[in-house]
């Protein structure tokens, strides 16, 4: 059975109820209020996702101060959801304060059909993706994988790889570039294989000198050079029973490779300083974020070693290759870093959320961490900006991008082509995401004339 999205409209003008009600499909359930009263009553009984809010409400009707109680009762009684404000044409000022203690966005008085119907939609989308977001959270971010928040088809797939190999011992290789999860990755490898129980020792190939790294790999016996007054055991031997993460492999000096190599197809090591092989059982996975082939073609990698630790590979895309997944992880972020740093219930603003759809993610979700937490301390009310996150803004729109049917367009073509490659070309999923019917979205495809199908999207 289909839940309608739900929409609660508090207005005391019957004329306007009446007209706004007409503003929206059937699709929507939408229950109007004419005071504090009636629309805390009908929050409380309907939970509706989205609220319009006319500040003007008796026994105020001429100011706002009845409006903005409501508004605080509303946010602290149901502080996930989005309250639209609605405001006379030359009252920015009260719609900017509204905005500031947690409305998610307002309209401006007169009513206009279709950029109403367009706010309060694109409040129900925001809506939709933080519930998607906390369902997420509550099933693992959608996978069995901890610390992985993934919505996007190509890192769903790697993560069904993952959970297929997790209880094999095949040796792994996870390439991608800085940033991308590569450490998380492996510890998911560990976590859902038979050894989780057992250690797992990582090293940086690319972090230790070139003299330390065999004893650190290897272990050294007391008095094999000097300052060794004590015998240690290396990263492998530690590992015994578990799992051995070794991350940037592509960095490790050709001697050790030889030496490494040796230990894949014997199991077994010899610590520096000593001639008596040692056996160890561990699982071994590898990570780097440059071109292996590369660096064997170049003469810097043994090709025997790369078919060794590469039985599987897999190859996690950049932030910006994975569809729907910036906003999806940096919704996560905001979650955990606020309420971490005590400042629960931060959302993006419209603005924000444009910016981090755009931006590259050069760093990938190294640089979101960053950019979030950055946010977390600095967003002013509940409100965070893309001043906040210091990120680009979106370039102001040229003459024909200020005409509202035009930007009305571009947003619903930008939203459909997102939704479709997000579901994986799965109309009915698509459908579903952007609050519309299966026919309805068949319609707008065909208007905007966009292809409906992954083959026909990589031609």
């Amino acid at each position: 059975m289909v839940v309608n999205k739900r929409l609660l409209i508090v207005e005391d003008d019957p004329g306007l109820q009446s007209q706004m009600r007409w503003c929206f499909s059937d699709d929507l359930d939408v229950a109007v209020a004419s005071d504090r009263e009636s629309a805390l009553t009908a929050l409380r009984r309907l939970e509706p996702e989205v609220v319009t809010l006319d500040l003007g409400l008796p026994p105020d009707p001429g100011g706002a101060s009845e409006g903005f109680h409501l508004l605080e009762e509303i946010l602290r009684l149901s502080p996930l959801t989005k309250v639209i404000v609605v405001t006379g044409r030359e009252d920015k000022e009260n719609a900017v304060r509204a905005i500031g203690m947690g409305a998610s966005d307002f309209y401006q008085k007169p009513l206009d059909a279709d950029i109403l119907a367009f706010v309060v939609n694109r409040a129900f989308r925001l809506a939709e993706l933080e519930r998607e977001n906390r369902d997420f959270s509550k099933h693992k971010n959608g996978t069995s994988i901890k610390g992985i928040v993934a919505a996007s088809p190509q890192m769903m797939t790697i993560c069904r790889t993952l959970e297929k190999i997790a209880p094999t011992d095949v040796t792994t290789l996870i390439t991608g570039e800085t940033g991308t999860g590569k450490e998380l990755l492996a510890r998911g490898l560990h976590d859902l294989s038979q050894r989780a129980d057992k250690p797992f020792a990582a090293i940086n190939c690319a972090a230790i000198p070139e003299n330390l790294l065999e004893s650190e790999l290897f272990g050294f016996e007391k008095g094999s050079f000097t300052g060794a007054t004590q015998s240690k055991k290396g990263k492998i031997e530690s590992a015994n029973g578990g799992t051995l993460f070794l991350d940037e492999i592509g960095d490790m000096p050709m001697a050790l490779q030889a030496k490494l190599l040796r230990f894949l197809q014997e199991r077994v090591i010899d610590r520096v300083g000593s001639v008596k092989p040692i056996p160890v059982d561990v699982r071994v996975v590898c990570a780097t974020h440059r071109d292996v082939r590369q660096l064997i073609e170049s003469g810097d990698f043994r090709e025997d070693l790369y078919y060794r630790i590469s039985e599987i590979t897999l190859d996690v895309p950049p932030l910006r290759e994975r569809n729907g997944d910036s906003l999806v992880i940096a919704q996560s972020l905001l979650k955990s870093l606020g309420k971490q740093m005590d400042r629960p219930n931060l959302t993006f603003t419209e603005d924000a959320v444009n910016a981090i759809t755009a931006y590259s993610w050069p760093g990938n979700v190294r640089e979101m961490i960053n950019k979030v937490k950055r946010a977390t301390i600095m967003a002013d009310g509940k409100r965070v900006t893309v001043a906040d996150l210091d990120l680009p803004a979106e370039q102001p729109p040229s003459d024909n991008q200020l005409n509202l049917r035009q930007v009305r367009e571009n947003a619903e073509r930008r939203a459909i082509t997102q939704a479709l490659r997000s579901c994986n070309f799965n109309m009915a999923q698509a459908s579903r995401l952007l609050g519309i019917t299966r026919p309805t979205l068949y319609n707008l495809t065909d208007k905007y004339r966009i292809e409906t199908s992954e083959f026909a999207d990589n031609a």
